[in-house]
């Protein structure tokens, strides 16, 4: 019987690798958990990812996708609904070994055309690499026009005061800017700006 997914290593180290023929894009399913939280978790001990627990990742399976070349994990994202029309990248990481080999743009053009097919009208993100977003149509905006993402994430953040990330969204309609305008003062939360040198 063939081992699962979740036994086999992430990929690791400094040996080149080349994306193959048998790169599988999908949905992340329970058995990919402990994969994903080693390629999570290696970047959040470098400071430039939250880091993920088991049950957070148990919890938010139906948001991730995965890309595997064979049983390979190359990389992970997932697209997380905060309002009706609006959608959140996030844990987008990228094996090392397989950077700069188009599969962090797979993974968004995926997650993009998941938030496409439910009718999602902009997808958003916080991140340290906003001119990787930028060549894919994203544009950097104020942080404290998105959703109510504070409350969920930001709080329990060691960053929470001295916030560096960039935020970044993409309008996936010609309609978007009236709807991702506010109906009320109320549903806008003012995210912490970086306190310059």
């Amino acid at each position: 019987m063939s081992s699962l997914v979740s036994d086999l290593p992430v990929l690791s180290g400094s040996k080149s690798y080349f994306v193959g023929k048998n790169l599988t894009i999908r949905k992340a399913t329970m058995r990919d958990i402990p994969a994903l939280l080693q390629l999570i978790n290696s970047y959040a001990a470098e400071g430039i990812m939250l880091p993920r627990t088991e049950f957070e990742i148990s919890e938010n399976i139906r948001d991730f996708t995965v890309i595997f070349d064979d049983s390979l994990l190359l990389g992970c994202g997932a697209l997380h609904f905060y309002t009706p029309t609006s959608g959140e990248i996030r844990s987008l990481a990228v094996a090392p070994v397989a950077k700069r080999q188009g599969v962090g743009v797979l993974l968004i053009e995926a997650l993009e055309k998941e938030a496409v097919n439910n009718d999602l009208h902009a997808i958003f993100a916080f991140t340290y690499v906003a001119d990787f977003f930028c060549r894919l149509g994203f544009h950097q905006v104020d942080r404290g026009l998105l959703p109510l993402k504070v409350w969920k994430d930001c709080l329990t953040c060691s960053k929470f005061q001295c916030c560096d990330e960039i935020a970044v969204l993409k309008a996936l309609r010609t309609d978007t800017a009236p709807a991702l305008t506010l109906n009320s003062s109320s549903e806008l939360v003012q995210l912490p700006t970086p306190k310059g040198d």
